[in-house]
């Protein structure tokens, strides 16, 4: 094997419900002096999914990114950074800021990942035993590259390990078609040797691979597919510990992360001292209410607030929308506001509800609610129900045990209320398409997939028209539904042009 060497910030996770996150700088080293074993090949995997809770990826930079793409949160303060502005008003150029930070954090991700995939066969040990922790490596760089294809369609693939820069300084672009190929095939080899449980939901399970496995199918509309690995997760609900939440509250609230059945998989934010740029949660202040003095680690900053017609257009006896939304906040000597009054007592305020799901129980917090006790849930049993309820309608439209899942959804929502009501059987393919898209989207509001169903769907004329939840009259269907590449990278590696169309 060549000898090279290669860099390592290596993150090492207790994953006990909320772990310790600690760094360990190991310095230089050549692969064969490292990898010895299944614990070297774990702590190496550990730190690309450290890698996710940073600042740049899902602790501020693309999650944000991905909120205000969509049509369900919109731009609160209008003093906050021209960048974000820009990706909410779809009049982003390739040096935007917010693609700028998670496309190389993205990478190394990435890079990382492919660290303990190329060397894994260094690791004397049985094959079955070393498969099982390398199948962690070939989850997360399928996770992180399923962003990345979705966000800008062809991009740059890579799946070794990078001994030396010139090895990628020429690479070009790769079909999107060829990386959802790829996601697939990292997938499936994850599905075939994780375990079916994890000591916690911060490691994917064989159930965790299946579910994106289905995601990625009804992204790339092979329904049957979809439909069959959605169902292989259902249809042993038990044997991997899965079960709807019965209070949907619980799923947003830090203090009950340990004990939860119904995440597939989280990205871990331990709420303990962070190191540089890792661990640093912003979800939670960018949603906030500001000005709010309701809890005890500060106030919130009105970045992404939703419009007005999210609330108005939500039922109030959907217990989901008491859940998703927070419409009072406290001012500083005890008063309490209602949202058509929060601008009384700020002026960088705006009275409309504000995001509750991350900022009303933060748990463990730092300044503003970063360094959150959060564990953010990419992917749950819910969304998997209404995946295969989505598929499965469009293989046979208005599929009985489609309807079946989504009456399962219903019927936490009611809580103690009659609505909403359970969808009859009998209704057609696109009379229950509306239903499932809908259901999607107050199930999952602010949980950073609509954008991607806008996408996915191609609905962004409607959804951001004049009749829209957002109205963006600079939406262009022909240039936005594919961010720029940044243009940084371009300038280094000119084999990557062009970019994007309209960019």
């Amino acid at each position: 094997m060549k000898k090279y060497k290669i860099t390592l910030l290596l993150l090492t996770l207790t994953f006990l419900g909320c772990s310790d996150l600690e760094e360990q700088p190991v310095g230089v080293l050549a692969p064969e002096s490292f990898f010895k074993t299944t614990a070297d090949l774990q702590a190496v995997i550990n730190g690309s999914f450290a890698g996710l809770s940073t600042e740049s990826f899902w602790g501020r930079k693309l999650s944000l990114t991905l909120l205000l793409r969509g049509d369900m949160a919109d731009i609160g303060d209008q003093g906050t950074s021209g960048r974000r502005r820009e990706v909410n008003n779809f009049t982003m150029a390739d040096d935007n800021g917010m693609v700028s930070a998670f496309w190389p954090q993205a990478y190394s991700i990435i890079g990382t990942a492919n660290q303990a995939i190329s060397n894994a066969n260094l690791i004397d040990e049985e094959e079955s035993k070393v498969n099982e922790v390398v199948a962690q490596a070939y989850f997360v760089r399928a996770f992180t590259y399923y962003h990345l294809v979705r966000l800008f369609g062809d991009i740059p693939y890579i799946d070794f390990a990078v001994a030396d820069a010139a090895d990628i300084a020429t690479i070009s672009k790769t079909p999107e078609d060829e990386v959802y190929a790829n996601i697939i095939s990292d997938l499936m080899f994850a599905k075939q040797w994780l375990p079916n449980i994890q000591p916690s939901s911060a490691l994917p399970s064989k159930a965790t691979a299946a579910a994106y496995l289905a995601s990625v199918y009804l992204t790339t509309k092979e329904y049957q597919n979809a439909a069959t690995e959605a169902q292989f997760v259902i249809n042993k609900e038990d044997d991997f510990d899965l079960a709807l939440e019965s209070d949907f509250q619980d799923l947003f609230n830090s203090d009950k992360t340990a004990g939860l059945h119904e995440p597939l998989f989280s990205i871990d934010y331990v709420g303990q001292t962070r190191v540089g740029n890792y661990g640093q949660d912003y979800i939670a202040p960018v949603t906030g209410i500001r000005g709010d003095a309701s809890y005890d680690y500060g106030e919130g900053w009105s970045v992404a607030v939703p419009s007005l017609k999210v609330y108005n257009t939500w039922d109030g006896r959907d217990y989901r929308r008491a859940v998703s939304l927070d419409t009072t906040a406290t001012s500083k000597e005890g008063l309490v506001y209602p949202y058509t009054e929060f601008e009384d007592y700020s002026d960088l305020a705006v009275n409309r509800p504000h995001i509750a799901k991350y900022y009303r129980n933060a748990g463990l917090a730092g300044n503003n609610g970063r360094e959150s006790s959060n564990n953010y849930i990419p992917m749950r049993y819910a969304e998997v129900l209404l995946i295969a309820a989505e598929a499965l309608n469009e293989i046979n439209g208005g599929a009985p045990e489609a309807v079946s899942y989504i009456n399962r959804l219903r019927d936490r929502a009611r809580m103690e209320t009659m609505y909403p009501m359970d969808v009859p059987v009998g209704l057609s393919q696109e009379e229950l398409r509306k239903v499932i898209i809908e259901e999607r989207r107050l199930e999952l509001a602010f949980e950073f997939k609509r954008w991607y169903d806008i996408k996915r769907l191609n609905i962004g004329v409607e959804a951001f028209g004049i009749n829209g939840l957002e109205p963006q009259p600079n939406f262009d269907e022909s240039r936005d539904y594919l961010l720029p590449l940044p243009g940084p990278e371009l300038a280094r590696n000119p084999n990557l042009l062009p970019n994007n169309t309209g960019y």
